[in-house]
């Protein structure tokens, strides 16, 4: 294994930019307008979810950087907290962390590509996606990580240009001011901005991409603070930019709902033909969202399947490259594609995941109170702060799910009890590959 190449230090912030941009900051503006109309609330949700992001990250840095191996949450919190929450949180790293997020991207890719070309099958386009990224990573690990080096760069540049052509020739540009007025403070205290960042939270995820590939990049204990923390701040700055011109392309009334809100700007900013064309383009970037999802998500499984007899299949390899998880995986995604819709996947995937990520970060306080994995490496900046401000803003989102979106929240409270249930009869079957002591502190 370790004579095949790693990661290099760009793409694994590749594979972080490339899973946070995508079907998040290109749906959510028309949501969130269903409620709220002032440009200065509806920024500050951006601004919200980044800083939440951001928190995460740097939380996330001490954790990777102490406890470096692959598998993310699910490695942090067998060794934090115990192997049964880290099985868990494995669990809905295999049946919704990931599945879904690739579902809604590639349906994302669909509604674009079908806004530009009518003709073309939504549902179709999006699994046709899917499979053909699922070939592409199975191939080899070289494979796998230069296309998506290449893909992220293009997204990021296209993102660029988009903004360029909607501030240069946009035909009716929209008059709005970015100062907060009357009114904005409540707004932002409302039920109706906390249901919002729901969507914003979900743009934002994918900023713990690289705590999944660990055992992959170069130099993780080094690389992976700058990885997480310079991945976040990229993308911060481009979901601001981006609904700047969004707002500034066209107006409240033809985004409010819609999901494929840069055609809308683009066909409101430049014209039937210039928006068809800038549309194309958008439902292309998109590939780079599913493919960095699709290179991710499968080594959760790999290191579930080392650990658990029962889940073993998972980690099969060849030439580095975990191909059984990852067409697992990519046949979970497929079902959601075809069996659910976008607005219901979104919330539901959001609560799961968010709860995972909560106590992971809540897991840094134990972890120092523990002494748990290598001191010195890496220590949270601004802590306790951080983290507490973190799970603060994540706690306050997930309880206005369960509130307001009280099926979604109860499903995916359902979703984590099976896995408990799973762990509980595979530890008592003795599927376990190693013994709970063994795995807690494994390296």
């Amino acid at each position: 294994m370790n004579s095949v190449k790693k990661f290099s230090l760009w793409t694994a912030i590749a594979v972080v930019v490339a899973n946070m941009v995508g079907t998040g900051i290109f749906t959510s503006l028309g949501f969130q307008l269903l409620d709220i109309h002032s440009p200065f609330v509806l920024m500050m949700l951006w601004v919200v979810g980044g800083v939440t992001a951001l928190c995460g990250a740097l939380t996330y840095a001490e954790l990777s950087a102490r406890l470096p191996r692959s598998g993310g949450e699910y490695n942090f919190l067998s060794q934090i907290w115990h192997p049964g929450a880290g099985f868990v949180s494995g669990w809905v790293s295999a049946t919704i962390g990931f599945a879904a997020p690739i579902a809604l991207a590639a349906m994302t890719f669909g509604a674009y590509l079908s806004a530009v070309f009518p003709e073309v099958d939504q549902t179709l386009s999006a699994s046709l996606l899917v499979v053909a990224l699922t070939i592409l990573h199975c191939i080899s690990r070289a494979a796998s990580g230069g296309t998506q080096s290449i893909m992220t760069a293009l997204k990021v540049l296209l993102i660029l240009v988009f903004c360029f052509m909607v501030a240069i020739f946009s035909e009716q540009p929209q008059t709005f001011s970015l100062a907060p007025q009357i009114g904005d403070q409540t707004l932002v205290l409302s039920s109706a901005f906390a249901v919002s960042l729901i969507y914003v939270n979900y743009g934002y995820t994918g900023w713990n991409a690289a705590t999944y590939i660990t055992n992959e990049i170069e130099d993780p204990q080094k690389n992976l603070p700058i990885i997480l923390i310079s991945g976040t701040l990229i993308v911060m700055v481009l979901y601001l930019l981006l609904n700047y011109f969004f707002l500034f392309g066209a107006p409240i009334e033809a985004l409010e709902g819609k999901i494929e809100i840069g055609v809308i700007v683009a066909e409101q900013a430049l014209g039937e033909v210039g928006g068809s064309v800038m549309g194309g383009l958008l439902s292309l970037m998109l590939i780079s969202t599913v493919s960095a999802m699709v290179l991710a998500g499968p080594r959760v499984l790999q290191v579930i399947g080392e650990d658990f007899k029962i889940f073993s299949f998972l980690s099969t390899v060849r030439q580095g490259v975990p191909i059984v998880a990852i067409l697992f995986q990519s046949a979970i995604a497929l079902g959601f594609i075809l069996s659910s819709t976008f607005e219901s996947v979104l919330v539901f995937a959001g609560f799961v995941m968010g709860l995972n990520t909560v106590f992971t970060v809540a897991g840094v306080f134990v972890l120092r109170f523990r002494k748990i994995g290598e001191e010195g490496i890496y220590r949270t900046w601004g802590y306790p702060v951080t983290p507490l401000i973190y799970l603060g803003l994540t706690i306050w989102t997930l309880t206005y799910i369960l509130i307001n979106r009280p099926e979604e929240g109860l499903n995916g409270l359902a979703l984590i009890g099976t896995g408990l249930v799973i762990y509980y009869l595979s530890s008592r079957k003795g599927m376990n590959t190693r013994k709970p002591d063994q795995m807690v502190g494994d390296k």
